[in-house]
């Protein structure tokens, strides 16, 4: 798992630190932050934001969505939709 670990890492920097032409969508930086919770703290924990809390509550269901997912599935997933994207 380190190999993973080491790409998921490296994804997760290329993320961070992306800038210039990379300009991802709302739904895309969600899918992002659900996959990374998933693999770093595995499923959805603590109360679910309230509704006028917009982002937080996006953010809850995101990560929700992956529930039952493992870490080692959710960083490669992670992983290659960021491939997807580099390569279109």
């Amino acid at each position: 798992m380190s190999d993973l670990k080491t790409q998921f890492d490296e994804a997760v920097n290329y993320i961070q630190t992306a800038e210039g032409d990379f300009k991802p969508s709302n739904e895309l930086k969600l899918e992002f932050y659900a996959l990374y919770k998933q693999a770093t703290e595995g499923d959805v924990s603590g109360k679910k934001p309230g509704m006028l809390d917009v982002v937080g509550r996006a953010k809850y269901n995101a990560w929700e969505e992956k529930k039952g997912m493992s870490s080692e599935d959710a960083m490669q997933k992670y992983i290659d939709k960021l491939e997807s994207l580099k390569q279109g």
